[in-house]
């Protein structure tokens, strides 16, 4: 169970973008080859990139320079508490038999 998932509002820590918010669009998680897991976060307008895209006539799509969210390191974002509306950390906790996840800050369960 991730601490942070998709549609959960996160505010950046670390990097060009720090102290912006947004909303988390997807979480890639990659293995090494030595188990480990690496896991990116792609948050909605958060982190733009300018790409050369390509023209594909077949698919729509047109070519030229294309503005794009990039995928930053999930260390570098805090999950923003629904009660105080400031970063923190997230933690478990069983409630009514089901495991659920808690804003550390303010003990407010997350949905």
């Amino acid at each position: 169970m991730n601490k942070i998932r998709k549609g959960d509002s996160v505010q950046i820590m670390r990097g060009k973008d720090a102290g912006k918010r947004g909303e988390v669009l997807a979480i890639i998680v990659k293995t090494d080859s030595k188990g480990n897991e690496k896991s990116k976060i792609v948050v909605k307008g958060i982190n733009i990139v300018k790409r050369a895209q390509k023209p594909n006539p077949q698919l729509g799509i047109k070519g030229g320079l294309v503005e794009m969210e990039k995928a930053m390191d999930i260390s570098n974002v805090m999950l923003v508490d629904p009660k105080t509306d400031k970063p923190t950390r997230v933690g478990f906790k069983t409630v009514d038999g089901k495991k659920v996840r808690f804003a550390k800050k303010s003990g407010e369960v997350i949905k």
